[in-house]
């Protein structure tokens, strides 16, 4: 599993805490560092099923500064998938990218298919 984070986020925090309490291997990826790409965005939105919008970081710095909360609407998915490439700062952490879905924000009730809890 790839596990796609920003270290100093708490919330990024909770969830690398619960992969590792779970016993759940996973690849660690640094989204200030390492952007995901547009084709990776890509294939993970249309993995994962999600409306794209939960891709944002909406309560981000960069995403208010830019007031894309009324700008979205008007861009293709396109236009909006080239935008999150191009600072890991607007993309919503953390993810986590599995053979069969991906996860976009840690809710632990989603993640707990990832240990095989989620009937417990």
């Amino acid at each position: 599993m790839l596990f796609i984070c920003y270290p100093k986020c708490t919330t990024c925090k909770k969830a690398k805490k619960y992969l590792e309490d779970n016993g759940i291997s996973y690849t660690e990826r640094d989204i200030k560092e390492q952007n995901p790409t547009f084709d990776e965005l890509k294939h993970w939105y249309e993995k994962s099923g999600l409306p794209l919008k939960r891709f944002f970081n909406t309560s981000g710095v960069l995403y208010k500064s830019m007031q894309l909360a009324s700008k979205l609407s008007e861009m293709s998915e396109e236009e909006q998938l080239r935008l999150l490439a191009t600072d890991g700062m607007l993309v919503k952490r953390p993810i986590a990218v599995t053979d069969d879905t991906v996860y976009v924000g840690f809710r632990e009730n989603e993640w707990a298919a990832l240990s095989g809890k989620e009937n417990d």
